[in-house]
């Protein structure tokens, strides 16, 4: 993992994405082979360990205290200087601020994710490790989650390590992605790469006079490198296989066809994520 990005961990439940989870943090011993965090066994490394911060699933909060008490206390177990500024400090970042005083068991379930974040960043980890973070989150309270963790790879440079099968929340989040299956990483590249990735490129372009359509199906059928053109109204969708999207288009113009929009068809990471699944399942690595 680089420094400052988003990892997102994708897999189906039961996958193995908590086992690695607790096998990098030390809670776990592996059957074979090793695990390092900034370089240390998190199992034997007290300093290093200090660097990390986790939220695993349950939020490590006590409902009869208020939420400066709960980020007080952990501030003292992890011998925070001055913990007073700091928990001011994180329940501004977190949104909390004038609900302090209020006991958490009054608290709603994302108000209680989020003052879980801030108590696992209370002593600056370098990594924050967080396991299914907006697991159960109804969509608001998911957005508010996932722009903390988006403010603290750019404005905090923190490293994340994002546990989760929510596809959506990864790809709107991470950088660069691990699909697990099985206990084995079928997939490891960037969001970018993966979802750009492929033999074929999708190819959108609408038309602004539906009247040329007819024209323009004739036209893109004699290029080369196309492999299927389909027609909805005004909108041409083609599957290129060895022909620039640009060509297209100049083909079309250079035709008298006028173009009110090209745009390439990126496949989502769900699209993605489930060819990974099936390829999988299929035996094929």
């Amino acid at each position: 993992m680089e420094k400052g990005e988003i990892f997102g961990y994708l897999g189906p439940n039961g996958a193995g994405k908590t086992t690695t989870l607790r096998i990098l943090l030390g809670l776990l011993s592996a059957a074979s082979g090793s695990a390092t965090v900034l370089g240390a066994d998190l199992a034997k490394d007290d300093a290093t360990r200090s660097r990390v911060g986790v939220l695993m699933e349950n939020n490590g909060l006590y409902d009869q205290l208020t939420a400066r008490e709960n980020l007080v206390y952990y501030a003292r177990l992890y011998e925070v200087s001055r913990p007073l500024d700091r928990v001011t400090e994180l329940l501004e970042f977190v949104g909390l601020t004038g609900r302090e005083k209020d006991l958490v068991g009054n608290f709603s379930t994302g108000m209680k994710r989020k003052l879980g974040i801030a108590r696992a960043l209370l002593h600056r980890p370098e990594i924050l490790f967080l396991d299914e973070p907006t697991s159960g989150l109804d969509p608001e309270a998911q957005h508010m989650v996932r722009e903390l963790i988006l403010r603290l790879s750019q404005a905090e440079s923190m490293t994340v390590f994002l546990n989760s099968h929510n596809l959506d929340e990864v790809q709107r989040t991470c950088s660069r992605v691990a699909i697990l299956h099985q206990g084995r990483i079928r997939a490891l590249d960037s969001v970018r790469h993966l979802t750009s990735a492929g033999r074929k490129t999708g190819f959108s372009v609408t038309l602004a006079d539906p009247g040329q359509a007819g024209k323009a199906m004739d036209i893109l059928s004699s290029l080369e490198g196309i492999d299927e053109v389909a027609r909805n109204e005004n909108v041409l969708g083609i599957m290129l296989v060895s022909v620039p999207p640009h060509e297209i288009v100049a083909a079309l113009v250079g035709n008298g066809i006028l173009v009110e929009e090209a745009r390439i068809q990126k496949r989502s990471l769900e699209e993605i994520y489930l060819d990974v699944m099936r390829q999988a399942e299929g035996g094929v690595a």
